[in-house]
């Protein structure tokens, strides 16, 4: 049986730097956008600060494109991971739509349950 051998491109030394700090920087953000946005949906935060939060998450996106450009990722690789991003600032605003609709349902019933 003949072993399979991939060949990818090295990275760099004199690219291990950058590539730390943009890696870093993408979980910066990352952290900093869920959050701002959590924080501003529970109440703790004016909803004013949400644009901050949508800030981060404009600079983590273009931080993990950095990122893939130079670990040198094929086109599909990068694709997905932008992909990643969109849903990544969307799922935030389901969660806390999904808590908000089960409350009023359970709201409702507990209200109704109180009557009888």
């Amino acid at each position: 049986m003949e072993d399979i051998l991939f060949i990818r491109p090295e990275i760099a030394l004199d690219m291990f730097l950058p590539i730390f700090i943009v890696s870093t920087l993408v979980l910066i953000f990352g952290v900093g956008y869920a959050s701002i946005i959590t924080l501003s949906k529970m109440g703790y935060f004016s909803k004013k600060w949400m644009v901050l939060g949508y800030l981060f998450w404009a600079l983590q996106t273009y931080s993990l494109y950095s990122l893939s450009i130079m670990i040198q990722s094929e086109p599909f690789t990068t694709k997905v991971l932008m992909i990643t991003m969109i849903a990544y600032l969307f799922i935030p605003h389901l969660y806390f739509r999904l808590i908000e609709d089960s409350d009023k349902r359970y709201e409702d019933n507990n209200i109704k349950e109180k009557k009888n």
